[in-house]
């Protein structure tokens, strides 16, 4: 296992292997190999990190490398770690990010309710005080008002194709789902986007709901979910969203005054006990004839904290990886990975 650093007052770990990365002072670490239960081991396709999860114990789930499925730069990240006292956050794995410690972004600080950080985009030779360049780097962290779940996701757009980074999330204690009913969430979303073919990032931001049906499918109960209000910045803070939706109604002829809004595909087996969802959303646009065309593709991967039968505290974290064609350039892909936490409303 990595070594495990710690921040006087909080911290966030990410490590490379089974287990609790997230800790806070005020929430100790869980070890998700220990409680009752006997895991749950599923056919889905999620993403690596604990390994025998259980609904009564902490899950940990990482983007897998190229060697796990994933694509060349993904699963980069190694640890991470949150010092509240100084507002600064540490990412170990990525070449060319300063001395690893992320300032908050002084361009863009937050995006809604998740902080934004950016690596120092300058270091100097340990023996001559040559100035070096870095790559440009960025971090979007986000957790709940309870503390129960945390996200981050970091990219750079220095690299073609995409570049190397990663993204996390956790759960940091259990769950109690119900066996019949239904159940609505919101919040927030925002996300990174960068570039295979071009180079630079963008952000973007949202709203999310999530609704679940856990009387059926009867697989793994079913779960709709869709991210509205949708706007694009770029680094420096601008808002681009009228770029995009020029070219893109150029594109296909079409005349929309919003980003297309990213549904989730609605099918059995996507909830599983231990409160771990995944599956397929995307977005479409539709043409003065009618005729929809798919826009964007992706999956999300989620995790349901506390007890679901009573609301409270009731919350989910997760992550959306998308890509498109993006209708301002020939032949260049837009990914956009993006967080979110959503309360029981």
């Amino acid at each position: 296992m990595n070594s495990i650093k710690t921040f006087l007052v909080a911290c966030l770990l990410l490590a490379a292997c089974d287990g609790n990365p997230f800790i806070t002072e005020e929430l100790p670490p869980v070890d998700p190999g220990t409680g009752p239960g006997t895991g749950i081991d599923s056919d889905r396709v999620l993403p690596p990190g604990t390994t025998s999860p259980t609904r009564s114990s902490g899950i940990f789930r990482r983007e897998p490398t190229q060697a796990q499925g994933g694509s060349v730069g993904d699963g980069y990240v190694g640890d991470v770690a949150y010092d509240i006292s100084s507002d600064t956050f540490t990412v170990d794995g990525l070449a060319f990010d300063g001395g690893n410690v992320y300032q908050r972004d002084n361009q863009v600080g937050s995006l809604g309710p998740f902080a934004v950080y950016e690596a120092d985009t300058v270091f100097f030779d340990n023996v001559t005080g040559t100035p070096i360049s870095q790559f440009g780097h960025r971090a979007i962290y986000g957790v709940s008002s309870s503390g129960n779940t945390e996200f981050a996701v970091v990219r750079t757009g220095a690299y073609i194709p995409y570049g190397f980074g990663g993204f996390v999330y956790q759960r940091n204690g259990s769950v109690t789902l119900p066996t019949s009913g239904q159940a609505s969430y919101a919040g927030d979303y925002a996300g990174i986007r960068d570039f295979d073919r071009a180079g630079g990032i963008e952000y973007s931001q949202g709203a999310m709901t999530i609704a679940i049906d856990f009387n059926d499918f009867n697989e793994g109960s079913a779960v709709a979910g869709q991210v509205t209000n949708r706007a694009i910045f770029d680094v420096n803070g601008t808002d681009i969203t009228s770029s995009v939706l020029a070219a893109l109604n150029l594109d296909n002829t079409s005349s929309l005054t919003a980003l297309p809004t990213l549904l989730f595909v609605v099918q059995p087996g996507v909830l599983d006990a231990n409160g771990e969802m995944t599956g397929g959303l995307s977005s479409t646009v539709t043409g003065p004839d009618g005729a929809a065309t798919v826009y964007e593709q992706g999956n999300y991967y989620a995790v349901i904290s506390g007890d679901a039968t009573q609301g409270g505290q009731d919350e989910v974290v997760g992550i959306i990886v998308v890509e498109a064609q993006d209708p301002r350039f020939d032949g260049v892909t837009v990914r956009e990975t993006g967080g979110f936490i959503l309360y029981r409303d």
